[in-house]
């Protein structure tokens, strides 16, 4: 069971759950029941209360005994009976069923029109009887008067089939060129078909003639609206002797009395789908129509939702249980839906206990898994100092802020902040004072929050007000501090303008240009109101006066370059800040260090003071600085020719040039090296120094050992010669 709450009425979906195949034995069944949670908390209202595949249409018996369902595949008919709670019958038809109906208190006699234009009779047995109408059929009705057969479908002309003497009559003769829907009223038995053309035709059974004709089309359209085809009558219902509910193809539910020919009340569901099913509510005054989307429960005098339901799959058809708040769907899924909402009524006799359930249920509410944490954003974590738990098991991530504990919560902002609710309770009772002040003499003065914009909205209307006086032509336009929509606005302290801020430095250019030139509008209507005597067309305009034109690209220009301005101060704020933040982390770290080392402390705050301070060098008189001569002298080297610069260097005794013995000249010279380089050579000397200290010389082991070798070898063979 799913439990759900739309505009605070709870609605109780009671075939929500898993559904077990029908293979299954009992033993499986019971293993189940104890090992899956979902499936011991299903509730079970009806056995087998599904399809194969799709269920098409359901109807209620007029006792309220019987359920009857259609659907497929194969094409059937499946008969519940609420006294046992349990599938009654099953029969399997030709063709898939159109529209069914019970012609009969209970289930002995039923109706069904096939999509191949048959029209199958059934008693309580099995099938009784079967014929063909001469078109496809789409809906028909039943006059119990006269016995009749009403059929419309696939063309201009209604059926009419009499069970009394089994056979045809004449036909009617509408107007239009496919007839969708039928209905007949149940007090004056008033027969009426909602056509393709989006008209609806009235009949009156007894001699067979049109009453009246109405056209919806129009009516269903309100202004603005975009047409994309022509509406045509999907749905009707008739509900007393003068109500009629008209359903058309692009999602608009439309209320006519029968004495009028404009519609009392027009419902949009706002999906632009058909409208399949209308029924209605006495007990309450509510209309229940239902699209391929949703169900919506409304009140029939003003149109305000009660309530709505929206299921997992398409609806097919939607049938109300009399004089109870249960309702039964036929969906595009095996499984049809029941549904129980106890402010529609109470539950069925046959289901009874569902009204203790549902009160149970109601006095011990389950509580969801957000009902113990609350949601907070970085920038809550920053005010409450818990930034350090991003990233720990105490926060769980969700989408732009993360879920904490609600009783962590509520420790922390209590240590924050342990006068809150002693401030909480001070600006309730202010905000009580100032409500019984109100009841006083007004007196006109400015808010307490956000003046200066108070200020300008009054100079703003007592201009429009002076203009609409001068004009004699009205009222001047509601200002926004009559409003009260607007009143928290300049009254709560959350809401004021930060002028300080980013977007409103920016902002604040272009509102203040635009505020300008909707004074001179003003000021020049009034002008023009004052002297309406003079020619109001001039096209040469005075000399030393710019066109209204200049002015206004003056004014662009100006307005940009203010907003410049306010981006470069912006900017330049910006890097202030962040030396000054630059400052503050080196002082820090040198104050770290000092603490880590107690013998430097002094030293190491001595030279952090004298590395954030600025160093200033004294330059002599016919003196350069350092590093702009350097560069001064590299940018005149590189415009010297290449014979001036062999001569700088033989000046300065980095390259030598001799001439040779061919004749040629041959140049040396000594490459400048980089401070980096010269500490590198001078690294790789003192290892090698060092490696030099380390190193054990070998010389004693060839010194005496290789001579007596070479000596004992050249005796040897000399003797061995002689």
């Amino acid at each position: 069971m799913q439990i759900s709450s739309v505009n605070d009425v709870k609605i109780y979906n009671l075939s929500y759950g898993k559904s077990l195949p029908e293979w299954l034995s009992d033993r499986k069944k019971r293993q189940l029941q104890k090992k899956d949670v979902d499936i011991q908390r299903r509730i079970e209202l009806i056995q087998d209360f599904e399809m194969p595949t799709v269920c098409t249409s359901i109807k209620v018996s007029r006792d309220g005994q019987f359920v009857l369902a259609a659907g497929t595949y194969k094409p059937r008919i499946r008969c519940y009976d609420t006294h046992q709670l349990s599938l009654k019958f099953e029969r399997c038809l030709d063709s898939d069923v159109v529209a069914f109906d019970i012609l009969s208190d209970d289930y002995s006699k039923l109706v069904f029109l096939h999509c191949d234009r048959y029209v199958e009779f059934h008693s309580q047995h099995g099938h009784y009887y079967k014929t063909r109408i001469p078109k496809f059929g789409r809906d028909f009705s039943y006059h119990y008067p006269s016995c009749d057969l009403f059929f419309v479908g696939t063309s201009s002309e209604v059926f009419r089939l009499n069970l009394e003497q089994g056979r045809f009559l004449n036909s009617l003769q509408t107007d239009a060129v496919e007839n969708n829907v039928c209905d007949i009223n149940p007090v004056h038995h008033l027969f009426a078909t909602g056509t393709s053309e989006g008209r609806v035709e009235c009949w009156d059974p007894r001699v067979r003639s049109r009453v009246a004709t109405l056209d919806c089309a129009l009516s269903s359209l309100a202004e603005g609206t975009e047409v994309q085809s022509l509406p045509s009558i999907s749905a009707l219902k008739f509900n007393d002797s003068l109500t009629m509910a008209v359903g058309t193809s692009t999602g608009q539910v439309l209320l006519y009395d029968l004495r009028s020919s404009q519609p009392l009340l027009v419902k949009d569901h706002l999906y632009n789908l058909p409208i399949k099913s209308i029924s209605f509510h006495n007990q309450l005054d509510l209309v229940v129509s239902a699209d391929s989307k949703i169900i919506k429960m409304w009140n029939k005098d003003n149109g305000k939702v009660f309530s709505s339901i929206q299921p997992q799959s398409n609806i097919n058809d939607v049938c109300m249980y009399p004089n109870s708040g249960m309702l039964f769907t036929a969906n595009e899924d095996p499984k049809m839906n029941t549904f129980y909402i106890p402010a529609l009524g109470p539950a069925p006799r046959w289901c009874s206990f569902l009204d203790n359930l549902t009160e149970e249920l109601e006095e011990s509410p389950e509580s969801t898994v957000y009902d113990d944490y609350k949601f907070v954003t970085r920038k809550d974590l920053e005010n409450l100092g818990l930034s350090h738990l991003v990233g720990s098991s105490l926060l769980r991530a969700y989408m732009h802020g993360f879920f904490m504990d609600i009783r962590l919560y509520h420790k922390v902002k209590t240590m924050a902040n342990p006068f809150a609710y002693e401030e909480y309770r001070k600006e309730k009772i202010r905000q009580k004072i100032e409500e019984s002040r109100t009841q006083r003499v007004q007196v006109k003065k400015l808010p307490k929050v956000n003046k200066e914009l108070a200020l300008k909205l009054m100079e703003e209307g007592d201009d429009e007000a002076e203009l609409a006086s001068r004009k004699k032509k009205g009222k001047a336009l509601p200002s926004i501090l009559g409003d009260d929509r607007f009143k928290v606005m300049f009254e709560n302290p959350e809401y004021q303008v930060d002028e300080q801020s980013e977007e409103f430095r920016l902002l604040n250019p272009i509102v203040s240009k635009v505020g300008q030139k909707r004074k001179k509008k003003l000021r020049l209507l009034a002008q023009q109101a004052a002297s309406s005597q003079q020619a109001a067309e001039d096209e040469e305009e005075p000399e030393g006066r710019p066109s209204s034109e200049e002015e206004s690209s003056d004014d662009d220009k100006s307005w940009v370059e203010e907003v410049r301005k306010q981006r470069q101060l912006l900017r330049q704020e910006d890097r202030d800040r962040r030396r000054q933040e630059r400052k503050e982390a080196d002082r820090h770290t040198v104050l770290l260090e000092s603490e880590q080392n107690g013998e430097e402390k002094t030293s190491n705050l001595a030279q952090g003071k004298r590395q954030s301070q600025p160093q200033f060098y004294q330059i002599k008189a016919g003196e350069e600085f350092r590093s702009f001569n350097d560069i001064a002298r590299k940018q005149k080297l590189q415009k010297t020719s290449l014979a001036d610069r062999l001569k700088l260097e033989e000046c300065s005794g980095t390259s030598n040039m001799a001439d040779t013995a061919v004749g040629s000249k041959q140049l040396t010279f000594t490459l400048k090296k980089s401070e980096q380089q010269t500490k590198q050579q001078q690294a790789e000397r003192e290892h090698h120094q060092e490696r030099k200290k380390l190193r054990r010389s070998a010389g004693h082991l060839s010194s005496g050992r290789g001579r007596g070798r070479g000596g004992g070898r050249g005796r040897g063979r000399g003797r061995g010669r002689y």
